[in-house]
């Protein structure tokens, strides 16, 4: 069955890249074999669910992994919903669980550019420096970078040329060169990279760029008059029934009352202030509330699964749109290709569409298939001792689960869930 592998090893690292310096750090004490963690299921299912459940436990338990939630859908009907539980606490995780979803943020971002261009608010083609008031004077050539270019990654910005991403622990540098204290803000950030030079000309080459989104949410803010949050959760939340979705904040003492909380073996400096304070990677040595339109969504399973349905059939978005959401881009692509928010691989006469997400405490994928399967996986961790991509490697399985089911319900638990 198919594989995102390779594709998922060019989008490695969706948000952050690598933690810098996390590989050198020492490795974390194994668990004991003789003292296995304590197993607990949370949620309902219109499936034989044994199989999904044992594998998440294997594939838990030996990454160290206490919370993750998996919801599944078919023909856009909720079959399955479950929280998975390998700790004793201090929280029991639920389908309706909060999850930070990393860069799984991007695709509601680009629904919510879309919903836009369809209500004649903005055009694909117009361009962002000068509606956002972001100087050229360093490179002319950021004149000519279009909301098309941000939605597909062309903008011109290449973290892996420039080994640099302004978006994750990139916050030393801007507030260096610009004077200013941490933590720094969105103009902070957008003041600083105006003043580089683009990595390639926009337009000519796919280049993964966290800072393109946070321009997004700006552009959404420019165009609607009100804070990106406000206007996603009414506009493309909302109509769908989703409600639980919120903004995640960076520190551990702000967690949302549903939210799970997230683990690292690791701690680096924070960039919340100047202190110069070892933290826990997950909580503060990045700028969650920075990446408010490429990272910082707060979802369940179920309430993304949902979010799914919205490229099903026309509702929300019109069939037209749906379309231009998943069209190839004018650059050269093999075997798959960035559409607007979502991954895309031709599939015989379908697509299978995806887009997944990690940073420190955080690894999430959610896929749709060609053959009307889709489903979401939310882990409250991101890698083990080996920096093993969970992302990546729950994947597989998970398509051979779905694979072995022959007689779908017909069932649908979303309503159970409010949705």
């Amino acid at each position: 069955m198919l594989t995102r592998r390779d594709s998922l090893r060019l989008l490695a690292g969706a948000v952050g890249g690598a933690v810098t310096g996390a590989a050198a750090l020492p490795a974390r004490s194994a668990i004991a074999a003789d003292t296995p963690p304590p197993w607990k299921v949370t949620g309902a299912s219109l499936l034989s669910t044994q199989s999904f459940d044992d594998m998440l436990r294997g594939f838990m338990e030996a990454r160290s992994i206490s919370y993750a939630s998996l919801a599944v859908v078919r023909e856009g009907k909720l079959v399955l919903a479950r929280g998975y539980n390998s700790t004793s606490g201090p929280v029991l995780a639920q389908p309706t669980s909060l999850f930070r979803l990393a860069s799984m943020s991007k695709p509601v971002t680009a629904t919510a550019i879309m919903k836009l261009v369809q209500d004649g608010r903005l055009s694909l083609s117009a361009a962002v420096a000068p509606m956002l008031g972001l100087s050229t004077a360093a490179d002319d050539r950021l004149g000519k970078v279009t909301v098309l270019h941000l939605l597909q990654h062309l903008g011109g910005w290449d973290r892996s040329a420039s080994r640099f991403d302004p978006m994750y622990r990139g916050d030393f540098t801007v507030s260096s060169a610009l004077h200013v204290p941490l933590p720094v803000t969105q103009a902070n950030i957008m003041d600083y990279m105006s003043t580089l030079r683009l990595d390639v000309d926009p337009g000519s080459r796919y280049a993964y760029s966290n800072y393109g989104y946070m321009l997004l949410g700006k552009v959404i803010e420019k165009v609607t008059g009100l804070p990106y949050a406000t206007y996603v959760q009414q506009n493309v939340l909302a109509p769908v029934k989703i409600t639980r979705m919120v903004q995640g904040r960076t520190a551990q003492s702000l967690r949302r009352p549903s939210e799970v909380p997230y683990y690292s073996p690791y701690s680096d400096t924070t960039v919340l202030d100047n202190s110069g304070a070892q933290v826990p990677m997950p909580y503060g040595t990045f700028n969650l509330e920075n990446m408010a339109a490429h990272g910082a969504w707060l979802s369940s399973a179920v309430d993304m699964a949902k979010f799914t349905t919205i490229f099903d059939a026309p509702g929300l978005l019109t069939s037209s749109t749906i379309a231009q959401a998943f069209a190839p881009p004018d650059v050269e692509w093999d075997g798959w290709y960035y559409g607007m928010g979502w991954s895309v691989r031709p599939i015989g006469g379908g697509l299978s569409t995806w887009h997944d997400g990690t940073y420190p405490g955080t690894s999430t994928l959610m896929v749709r298939r060609f053959d009307k399967t889709s489903w979401v996986v939310l882990f409250n961790r991101w890698n083990d001792a080996l920096s093993q991509s969970f992302t990546d490697d729950i994947d597989y399985p998970l398509h051979v689960e779905a694979d072995k089911i022959t007689s779908w319900p017909t069932g649908d638990l979303f309503p159970y869930y409010g949705l």
